[in-house]
């Protein structure tokens, strides 16, 4: 797929360019190339169907053939039961559930058998599986084709769950999914899917936990992951030009998550706030305000602040879908006032 552009750095080197999708294709190229027991299972993944809906995997199968990179068909509860065994049968499988909504279908599969059988066999087996989804609010796609249900997982034992922000994390952090001995699901969005940034170098890994600061500050912390780190990184510029200086941190992985980096960066900054783009109640936001507010009781300057999505279907209506979740301007808003409190 055509997913690379160059562009010249200001002494004048040329840095290539690659796009989210793009990214993730030479992710799972690489891995294809570098081990021959990891396969790639899902719907239309395959050259002949088109490659996945937006062209994700194509060329993968006409590289690797069609025992490898195998499109399935439209059936969740067999595309992971597949993946499961092969798992259990000593492959590394990657499996597509085409978008995030559709996961519903194979929860069983998933959080019953992947997620539990390396506890119910006594650390015996393992299932190196990996879960690709795509999801996000923004597409006009409606109620059931966007929800982020990353929560539901993370609160399940013995699953680890990543969302990458940037195009070179979704390669490292997909690579290292891949590697893991134990189950992950990836977390893609939509619309980043075209999003461009800095290609990684081959064989590029992030570890699982393991944050980054995306932006330095002083007066209050930001912590998010996915698209709501863009939407995060537009507040922070505003919110320098009128003198509030906000760390920003893109989490990457959400179990395990960097909780050593948010709690020094909200020591240091004395106020917190958490964003994601799924519903506010009970989300990832609740846990690490829960956590922060526990371990820094006494310290921080303001209560522990949370954004997220209305707790509402997402809307088809293009100006409700953008009233239904955080956006640069209503994160800018909560900062300023977050930031003078204390």
């Amino acid at each position: 797929m055509t997913d690379t552009a160059t562009q010249s750095r200001p002494d004048g080197a040329a840095v290539q360019q690659i796009t989210m999708g793009g990214a993730i294709n030479r992710a799972l190229a690489d891995a294809l190339e570098a081990d021959s027991k990891v396969l790639v299972f899902g719907e239309d993944v395959a050259d002949p169907e088109g490659g996945g809906i937006v062209g994700v995997t194509r060329g993968l199968s006409g590289q690797f053939g069609e025992e490898r990179v195998r499109s399935t068909p439209i059936s969740e509860q067999a595309i992971i039961g597949a993946a499961i065994g092969s798992a259990l049968a000593g492959y590394k499988p990657v499996a597509e559930i085409m978008m995030m909504n559709f996961i519903t279908v194979a929860m069983d599969m998933i959080v019953n058998h992947a997620a539990k059988l390396r506890f119910m066999t006594g650390g015996q087996t393992g299932v190196p599986l990996t879960i690709r989804t795509a999801t996000g609010a923004g597409i006009s796609a409606a109620g059931q084709h966007g929800d982020y249900f990353e929560a539901w997982f993370a609160h399940t034992a013995g699953l680890k769950v990543v969302a990458p922000s940037t195009p070179a994390d979704a390669y490292g952090l997909l690579r290292t999914c891949i590697d893991d001995p134990d189950p992950c699901l990836f977390i893609e969005n939509f619309p980043l899917g075209g999003s461009k940034g800095p290609a990684p170098e081959k064989g590029h890994r992030i570890p699982l936990g393991q944050g980054v600061i995306r932006r330095p500050g002083t007066d209050l912390t930001i912590v998010s992951y996915s698209r709501m780190v863009h939407e995060v990184a537009k507040a922070a510029e505003t919110l320098a030009g009128e003198g509030i200086s906000a760390e920003v941190i893109d989490l990457r992985s959400i179990h395990p998550w960097d909780k050593d980096l948010v709690l020094s960066s909200a020591a240091r900054t004395g106020r917190l706030l958490v964003v994601h783009e799924a519903v506010k109640p009970f989300g990832v936001g609740a846990e690490i305000a829960a956590v922060v507010s526990h371990e820094l009781f006494g310290k921080l300057k303001a209560p522990v602040y949370r954004m997220g999505s209305n707790f509402s279907s997402i809307p088809f209506s293009k100006p409700l879908e953008t009233a239904f979740m955080p956006n640069g301007g209503t994160i800018a808003e909560a900062a300023r006032v977050l930031s003078k409190q204390g």
